[in-house]
């Protein structure tokens, strides 16, 4: 599968596709192995966009292609909702889960799901919180901290202690 790594002002991603998806997406982390693949010009588009979001010009990713076929359907369904959320905008597990026809129990499943995204920013899974407004669990590297910090690169309004 390609993939390669690039520069952002939070440090370096990695990016994987296929002839016509990302298959997957790694937000900034200590290191990154570069593989020598040079994308296509759909993907040093989408590249360029993340450099752009990540320096403060927040991005609506709901138009890149996924490929699917790597998460179940309850995933697929879980992240096309998270799709929604827009730039500088929040909305809780419970939301999600209530907007996926599910009871009260549909939150925890709903946060399951996100911590298995497989495109971390590119399907917004930082925007999802807490019901009462706190930071919870990240899976990306950085956990709370990146994703409070892509919040406020989006001018997300948050709740302070």
């Amino acid at each position: 599968m390609p993939q390669t790594t690039f520069s952002t002002t939070l440090g370096t991603c990695g990016i994987a596709w296929n002839e016509t998806a990302v298959t997957g997406f790694q937000l900034p982390k200590a290191s990154l192995d570069d593989p020598a693949t040079s994308p296509p010009d759909w993907v040093h588009t989408l590249i360029a966009r993340v450099q752009q979001h990540l320096s403060g010009a927040p991005q609506d990713f709901s138009d890149v292609p996924l490929d699917w076929s790597r998460v179940s359907a309850f995933q697929q369904a879980v992240y096309r909702q998270a799709l929604t959320i827009k730039p500088g905008t929040t909305r809780s597990y419970g939301d999600l889960a209530r907007a996926l026809g599910l009871g009260p129990e549909g939150a925890r499943a709903v946060g399951i799901a996100l911590g298995n995204n497989p495109w971390p920013l590119l399907v917004p899974c930082h925007r999802v919180i807490a019901a009462n407004g706190r930071m919870t669990g990240f899976s990306a590297p950085g956990g709370v901290r990146t994703k409070t910090r892509l919040l406020v690169l989006e001018g997300a309004e948050l709740l302070s202690d």
